[in-house]
């Protein structure tokens, strides 16, 4: 007999967490009760494909709301937590740090302590068979400049930004949960995703979506700067397996094994709209001419790497994309869906709410 989990799923309408949603629906037996606030990134065109599933429900409440919390938990009773909502953009952090204090730092310990009330009163089988899974980021080590090294789960902390810092700090409050309270949590630090519904903001889709208008491809410095690109389905597929297979008190990175530098993931973007979108706009003979540098992020860490063999170790997952394959995805997913694109840019994704 096969037994299902509710799964409360916080941020599900984001870029990571409906990619996470949409795998549970589409490709397990298991529900999700999809808590999201809607701020500008969370979007429920994201999730129409499932929307209609009776093993799907929506709450939009913030989780600064202990009281609407609390009534989410009792009225649908889920056996697990996957925690990704959260203030993303380093950006927005630097210009607007209150709001990722908020969010990020209060938010989560504001669900920690509305699903350790909760947790406490379940039956004892149902207790212990409870998680509390807080996905993350690479970001909370800081930076690899200078060395060779990969992130492992025991690399020192050491946020750059306002974003990774009240990241660290809420996966500290994860953990002393755990060691103060008991309550069950696993935590998960990821490198930079990429894929379909990715907001406009961040460094691919802005890319792809300024190429396709003929104008400038914004890039920091000399935009030698190294991510470790994860597809975002990968990560999806990771993320299930660590809350139905992950080890209580345990830290999971997960990466893609693509460390590129900026100026080559653009690079590569315009060489796919030279083979898939030949006709430019006016003005425009290569799509590599609309690159221009621009001055660099204050605290722009220069490298990230992860080192993601305990997972595929310990639990056997490994992702199915090389950077080649799912950046090629991810431009002709963007090419394909221009009315998604559409509705986001002129912000008619948000007057639906």
């Amino acid at each position: 007999m096969v037994i299902c989990m509710k799964i409360l799923v916080t941020g599900g309408a984001g870029f990571i967490g409906s990619a996470v949603v949409r795998h549970i629906i589409n490709d397990t037996q298991d529900s999700v009760v999809n808590v999201d606030k809607l701020t500008y990134a969370g979007n429920l065109d994201n999730l129409a494909s499932v929307s209609g599933s009776t093993r799907y429900a929506f709450e939009q409440v913030d989780i600064c709301n202990r009281a609407e919390l609390d009534r989410v938990f009792t009225q649908h009773q889920p056996n697990a937590v996957m925690h990704l909502a959260a203030e993303s953009h380093v950006d927005r952090s630097i210009n607007s740090a209150g709001e990722f204090i908020q969010t990020n730092i209060i938010g989560t310990f504001t669900l920690l302590e509305a699903a350790r009330q909760y947790w406490q009163t379940m039956p004892p089988e149902k207790q212990a068979a409870f998680k509390f899974h807080h996905i993350s980021t690479d970001e909370v080590y800081g930076d690899l400049h200078g060395t060779d090294d990969l992130f492992t789960e025991t690399t020192p902390y050491s946020p750059s930004s306002p974003y990774s810092a009240s990241k660290a700090s809420s996966d500290h409050l994860v953990r002393a949960w755990l060691r103060t309270y008991g309550l069950p949590t696993i935590v998960t630090n990821c490198s930079n995703n990429y894929g379909c519904y990715h907001f406009p903001e961040k460094l691919i889709p802005l890319m792809i979506l300024n190429a396709l208008a003929g104008k400038p491809l914004p890039v920091y410095g000399n935009g030698l700067q190294i991510r470790d690109w994860l597809f975002v389905e990968d990560h999806a597929r990771a993320l299930y397996q660590v809350i139905t297979h992950g080890k209580i008190g345990e830290t999971y990175n997960i990466g893609g094994f693509n460390e590129k530098t900026n100026i080559d993931v653009v690079k590569k973007i315009c060489e796919l709209l030279e083979e898939l979108v030949p006709n430019k706009p006016q003005g425009v003979n290569q799509y590599v001419d609309l690159i221009t540098h621009v001055t660099d992020r204050a605290g722009h860490d220069v490298r990230y790497a992860i080192d993601a063999r305990k997972i595929e170790r310990e639990l056997g997952w490994k992702p199915q994309e090389t950077f080649e394959s799912g950046i090629r995805k991810t431009v002709e997913w963007y090419l394909a869906n221009r009315d998604w694109c559409e509705r986001v840019l002129s912000g008619a994704y948000r007057k639906a709410i």
